[in-house]
Parts: structure tokens; sequence; C-alpha cells
């Protein structure tokens, strides 16, 4: 029997919408990260632990490149993927092959010249022909001749077992770096938060769930219930009336919702109390940045 424990930090980066969270909680095998067909679904890097007896990996889920980034937010994201550069062990780049993005230059450049390795993850490859798929893959072999391509379909969990061993055979050796038994390296009101925005991305079009941010105030825990109370930040009075709607019926098909997927991931009762507050332009105003959790990238 082997005394030796592998252990290494593997940073996932992409395009929006490649499917980065969706391979997370793939590879997880439960919702950590959540997941909508909307663009800047993911706002900040997510730490997904996986652990076996000699393993543990410690996934980095990450904002989507943001090709022009327009307000403090989106640089702020910016920053969680440029920390990635800095402590991986093994880095994932995801493409999405059934509607690829230009991934810039500058990243590629970077990819290319690391010391890590590098491996470029081809996702929905259930969406693709043949002949599409083999071009995306000779694209990625020019672009990046070093590293390894793996073919998968996170939705569909095709080739995900296949990636999590070619990532065991990378890893350093090393003690874990979390307790085995440790998820995430993220809150429990971290979670409802999430939980809560990504209803909001689901149920609210346009730009109403972008301008939308989630404070959870208290978080009580007793034996069979749990009492959440959080606020949902919004720019304008506007988008107020919208997030409440007609005699709060919007806001209380929200509240069912949320509800539903809290219990879910807390296995408990839920009472979840929701308010909607008004703080004008939150996306520029760095404090509020700040208070709202969106830290400088160490």
């Amino acid at each position: 029997m082997s005394n030796k424990h592998y252990s290494g930090f593997v940073n996932i980066i992409g395009c929006p919408n490649a499917g980065k969270s969706t391979l997370l909680n793939a590879i997880l095998k439960f919702k950590l990260s959540i997941v909508t067909h909307k663009a800047q679904t993911t706002r900040h890097r997510i730490l997904g632990i996986y652990n076996e007896p000699d393993y543990q990996i410690v996934f980095s889920d990450t904002p989507g490149i943001v090709q022009r980034p327009s307000n403090e937010l989106h640089q702020k994201m910016l920053q969680y993927i440029e920390q990635t550069f800095q402590d991986a062990d093994v880095m994932l780049l995801l493409i999405d092959a059934h509607k690829p993005c230009e991934i810039p230059d500058e990243y590629i450049q970077r990819l290319k010249n690391s010391l890590y390795p590098v491996i470029v993850v081809i996702n929905k490859i259930d969406l693709v022909k043949e002949n599409v798929l083999a071009s995306t893959e000779n694209q990625w072999k020019t672009n990046l001749p070093n590293a390894i391509i793996k073919k998968i379909s996170a939705l569909k969990e095709e080739g995900v077992d296949d990636l999590v061993n070619t990532i065991k055979q990378l890893l350093p050796e090393n003690p874990p770096y979390f307790e085995k038994d440790d998820i995430t390296n993220r809150t429990e009101r971290f979670i409802v938060s999430e939980i809560i925005r990504e209803k909001i991305l689901l149920l609210y079009k346009e730009e109403i769930p972008y301008a939308c941010e989630v404070i959870v105030n208290s978080f009580k825990e007793d034996e069979k219930i749990i009492r959440i109370q959080a606020d949902i930040i919004v720019e304008r009075d506007s988008q107020k009336m919208i997030i409440i709607g007609e005699k709060g019926s919007a806001i209380k098909q929200l509240g069912i919702a949320a509800r539903k997927d809290l219990e879910a991931f807390f296995k408990k009762q839920i009472y979840l109390e929701l308010f909607v507050k008004v703080e004008k332009n939150w996306r520029n105003n760095k404090n509020k940045l700040n208070y709202f959790g969106y830290k400088d990238a160490e």
C-alpha cells in the first residue's frame, strides 16, 4: 500500500458558456457552481475539492474570459483569471466545440510558455460532427503543441472520468491542502447567495440579472430548519420594481425556486426572506465591490 499522496491546484479557464461550471459539477458529482445559459454566470473564483485516499485535486472554477471589460466588476473577474496563471499545478483550457470563441493571443502565449502541464479540454462533443471536432482538435494541436488534448461532454459526463485520471498522473506529490471532507473553500452564505443569483439569471431577462448582487445578512441553523434573510441589490428603482413584480409575484416565484434548491443542497427545511435594495452604479464602485466580496486577487 502506497503512503504517497498527490495534490495540486487545477485551474479551469475559458470563454463564457464553455461549460466550466458544468465540468466542475460533473467531476465533483454534485452541484457546487451555478449553471445557466447566460454569459458571466460565474463571477468569482470558486474552489471545488475532489478527494480520494491518495489524491486531492483542488479545482478552480473561474469567470469566463471577458473580451471587452465594461465596468469595474469585469476588471475584478479578469483578475481572478489572472490569478490562476500564478498558482496552477495544471491548467485546463476549456473550449466549446459547438460555439467556439476567440481565446486572446496573450493567454495562448502564456499557456505555451508555461512550466506547468496544460490540458486543452474540448467540450460539447455531443453537439458537433466528427469533421468539426477534428478541425478544432487540429487547431489546438497547432496553437499549443505541448498540450494534452481531451474531448468530453461535461453535460453528459462523457470523457470526464478519463480526464480526471489524466489529471491525477500530472499532480505533484504533496500532502492535502484542505481537510479530506471539505468540498469547497466557500462559506454556506456564499453558496446561498449563488443559488439565489442563479434563479435571478434564469427567471429575469436582458440586463436585470447582470445588475443584481445577492448579500446574505443572516443564516441561522436549527436542528430542523435554516432561516435565511438576504438582500437583492440592484442599480435602479425600475430594476427593483421588475424584481418584485406585480403585487410581489416575481419575487415570490424567485423565492420558491431558490428555496427548492437550497433545501436540496442543505438537506433541511429552509425559511427564506428576500428584500430588494437599490445601490446606484454598484458595478463601478470599488468600495461596494469589495464589500460584496469581490476582493482584489492576491
